[in-house]
């Protein structure tokens, strides 16, 4: 079991911008050290954002499209192998898996704030 994390204030934790998208895209990413997709994410009005995510033990590219995520959109984008990635999508470290955390209401809208 991991260790639990240094405390943080309130105020902290409201500078976390956690919304609501949609996949549109996955593709490869054979550059990653470890194995990952390239997923473009479909965030409202905030528009479509990138992101790497080493999801594909548990996640084909099929099961993927269209599939509602979390994940946070103020991060600084980070270069990963000559991809930008804009978002980082949240999942739970399960072994050696990633599991991806999802809404089950579809009638949440994409760019929708987690709170």
């Amino acid at each position: 079991m991991n260790k639990i994390k240094p405390t943080i204030t309130f105020e902290d934790f409201t500078k976390v911008d956690i919304r609501i998208g949609t996949i549109l895209e996955i593709n490869d990413f054979p550059e990653a050290r470890n194995p990952a997709y390239q997923l473009s994410i479909d965030f409202g009005e905030l528009g479509i954002k990138n992101s790497s995510a080493q999801i594909t033990t548990l996640y084909s590219k099929q099961e993927l499209i269209g599939k509602k995520v979390n994940a946070v959109v103020n991060f600084k984008p980070m270069n990963i192998a000559g991809f930008k990635s804009e978002v980082l999508v949240l999942g739970v470290q399960n072994d050696d898996d990633v599991v991806l955390l999802q809404t089950s209401n579809s009638s949440l809208k994409n760019g929708e704030q987690v709170s």
